[in-house]
């Protein structure tokens, strides 16, 4: 693969461990070692953290007490917060890692420029991308869709719990099929929940791979950056 620019989609839960809320610090390290091993690959790293581990947007908008805008603004803070503790864990790691907001905020981060962003990553530093798109309605797979586009990436992988896409739901359904490989178009018209539909219609506009692998395989990210798919599905 020639191109060696990737953009790495965590989800917010998965920062929450056992506790199902705040940040795991031993998964926060663990996610440190992985991209660490790409670094060391030559591969430049951009990252984008849901913020589900803290607050949902969606969620905490449901029973109207919270208007929705309010409430995916408090998401989008979210997402900041675990951005933070990423660029901490990288640090502790010895990578060089900076951290961009949607929404400026210069004592915590830099605000998202996509030049600045490039040249971070050609000086192989990690960068962090927070805040989502910086506007309410806007899911952080979106923003990290948006993300991979800008900044040239070959590939979106979205680490999650499950090592790719199914027909159904492999935890309630024994008999669930793995589909190694979906199209944007099969994507749309089953509304596949890994991605959202927003996401899904700007990655095929631009015609960004999405690969989907469970971000516990150890090394796997590594692995399907060199070419193997295996233990994963592609969106494209």
């Amino acid at each position: 693969m020639d191109n060696k620019r990737v953009l790495v989609k965590f989800s917010g839960e998965a920062l929450a461990g056992e506790a199902g809320h705040g940040i795991d610090t031993t998964i926060l390290n663990y996610i440190a070692e992985e991209i660490k091993e790409l670094v060391d690959n030559g591969i430049e790293v951009g990252i984008v953290i849901g913020g589900g581990n803290i607050i949902r947007g969606v969620t905490a908008a449901a029973d109207g007490v919270i208007k929705r805008t309010s409430a995916d603004y408090m998401g989008m803070l979210a997402t900041v917060i675990n951005g933070v503790a990423m660029q901490e864990a990288l640090e502790h790691k010895g990578l060089n890692a900076r951290l961009q907001t949607a929404i400026k905020m210069e004592q915590i981060a830099e605000s998202f420029i996509v030049k600045r962003a490039q040249r971070h990553l050609e000086k192989g530093r990690v960068v962090i991308f927070a805040a989502g798109t910086g506007n309410p309605y806007f899911t952080t797979d979106t923003a990290a869709t948006l993300r991979a586009t800008e900044i040239g990436a070959c590939m979106l992988i979205k680490a999650t719990k499950v090592d790719g896409i199914y027909n159904k739901d492999p935890i309630k359904f024994p008999d669930a099929v793995k589909l190694d490989v979906v199209t944007y178009d099969q994507a749309l018209e089953d509304h596949i929940k890994v991605m959202d539909d927003t996401a899904i219609a700007l990655a095929k506009d631009n015609s960004l791979p999405i690969v989907v692998a469970n971000m516990n395989e150890k090394g796997n990210l590594l692995k399907i950056i060199n070419g193997d798919f295996s233990k994963c599905s592609v969106v494209k």
